[in-house]
């Protein structure tokens, strides 16, 4: 072996690293994303759950102990309610995701050593489930001085009383597995027809640009469905996950991630220069999709730019939308915001890809 020649062959890969600009940003931009991710936006520590009250006793004594739990920080009001039913339907709409019940006995339940107050919790999420647990368990003899021994404030968690992590885990790994193929598939579609020498051939055809890209779209649609077929059989067959809200509303709900990730595929397609190049990109987006939406961490936990920055991504309203029709039986009309964003996300980013195609070799 001569070190020379060893030495040639490395500086000649050195040029080729630094000749390929998305390697290189890669290569600095991937641990960077990592360390703000990890470092800044994941906190395990839910905070700012959003919540309703409906004190029905309306007393000085269920207002201090109301102005206790809200001063935790874990718990923050953001609707109206004044019965427990109320409460119910803005957790099923996915409005809030704690609810505080004071009933009109509260005084009398005090003196009397029994349940003083209830939170209702979304129960889907286990650690939203945990964090209301933990609120639940604060003493009641702060500024409650005639509380008596027994008194305590009950839990009530909606959707998953068991706790199970799957009834969580298996409708958002759905999103991750549509989120993680379909980009990519789709993002090496025009790449792959350049690379192959095929761009040539759809250049002489009287084919739009907007003809090729839904021609290259409509196929992975069936496999996005495929997908979501195997996903629900298997999570009902292993692991008993529940369909509350129906398979059409799941199909439904499918069908616009399926769409917006495959127009974002498309558009990387238009950038990329090569399926190595779309495989980089795909990879650099995956990344915050699956651990800012909400999927691995607690959505309400990260700061609050994190969270404007989950709100671009398709995934993250497919997490609410999955969850809100599997788990608490919601229909579309009641969590429209997110089905709106999806499908806004579609029509743009199939916009942008058509536009920045052109039927021409480059």
């Amino acid at each position: 072996m001569k070190l020379a020649q060893i030495h040639a062959v490395m500086v000649k890969e050195l040029r080729q690293m630094a000749r390929d600009r998305m390697t290189l940003a890669m290569m600095i931009g991937i641990p960077t994303l990592q360390l703000l991710l990890f470092g800044y936006a994941i906190n395990l520590d839910v905070r700012h759950l959003p919540a309703a009250v409906a004190d029905q006793a309306d007393t000085a004594g269920s207002r201090a102990l109301v102005q206790d739990m809200l001063s935790t920080g874990v718990i923050e009001p953001v609707a109206a309610a004044r019965t427990p039913q109320e409460l119910q339907a803005l957790i099923r709409a996915g409005r809030i995701e704690v609810g505080i019940v004071v009933p009109p006995d509260f005084e009398r339940r005090l003196d009397e050593g029994r349940e003083v107050m209830q939170v209702i919790v979304d129960g889907a999420d286990t650690s939203v489930q945990a964090a209301a647990r933990q609120l639940a368990q604060m003493p009641l003899d702060g500024r409650l001085s005639t509380a008596r021994a027994g008194a305590r404030i009950g839990v009530l968690p909606l959707y998953n009383p068991q706790r199970q992590s799957a009834i969580n885990v298996v409708p958002g790994l759905i999103g991750v597995i549509l989120t993680m193929t379909l980009v990519m598939f789709t993002a090496m579609a025009i790449v792959r027809e350049r690379e192959r020498g095929n761009l040539e051939m759809l250049i002489t055809t009287p084919v739009s640009s907007a003809e090729l890209m839904l021609g290259k779209v409509l196929p992975y649609i069936g496999v996005g469905l495929v997908q979501t077929s195997l996903i629900l059989l298997l999570g009902a067959w292993l692991f008993e996950v529940p369909v509350v809200g129906g398979l059409l509303p799941v199909y439904a709900v499918s069908m616009l991630l399926i769409v917006a990730n495959l127009s974002l595929g498309l558009l990387i397609s238009t950038a990329a220069q090569s399926q190595f190049q779309a495989m980089q990109m795909t990879f650099f987006l995956f990344l915050p999709s699956m651990l800012l939406s909400g999927f691995m961490f607690p959505f309400d936990g990260m700061p609050r730019p994190a969270q404007w920055l989950a709100e671009a991504l398709p995934l993250t309203h497919f997490m609410r939308l999955i969850r809100g029709v599997m788990l608490r039986g919601a229909t579309l009309p009641e969590l429209w915001p997110d089905a709106l964003a999806l499908a806004g996300f579609s029509v743009a980013m199939m916009a942008l890809a058509i536009l920045r195609f052109r039927k021409r070799l480059d």
